[in-house]
């Protein structure tokens, strides 16, 4: 008989700190397609989905990503191809054009501070 694990823990949001909180402001307002949830004391907030993502200035962060890849932030949508092109008209810098993968859509772009957000068809497993 196999024993369930029933974690006690729920994803509830992702902080990005960066040297530069207003050039990420914009980059997630035209990714989101609005202007943030909640603003506060350099801080912004995008609800999205049953989380949220908030930005603001972090002493400990400097520069651009070193490694942009390490922590991937994934954005699902059933229209990868038509909000990739939105984001590419609003000039978002694009490191992958959308390509099909396991039967769904994936599109790579890099915030201000180069860390990766991918636009994502949503899994149905």
């Amino acid at each position: 008989m196999a024993t369930e694990t029933k974690t006690k823990l729920n994803f509830n949001s992702i902080m990005i700190g960066s040297p530069q909180p207003a050039a990420l402001a914009d980059f997630y307002q035209k990714v989101f397609d609005r202007p943030a949830d909640m603003t506060e004391d350099g801080w912004w907030m995008w609800q999205a989905g049953a989380g949220s993502i908030s930005i603001g200035e972090h002493s400990e962060v400097k520069g651009q990503a070193k490694e942009p890849a390490r922590i991937i932030l994934n954005l699902e949508t059933k229209e990868v191809k038509s909000e990739f092109e939105r984001l590419k008209q609003a000039q978002v810098t694009v490191i992958k054009e959308p390509y099909e993968m396991g039967g769904g859509w994936i599109a790579t772009l890099a915030d201000p501070d180069g860390n990766y957000v991918q636009l994502v068809t949503p899994w149905e497993g």
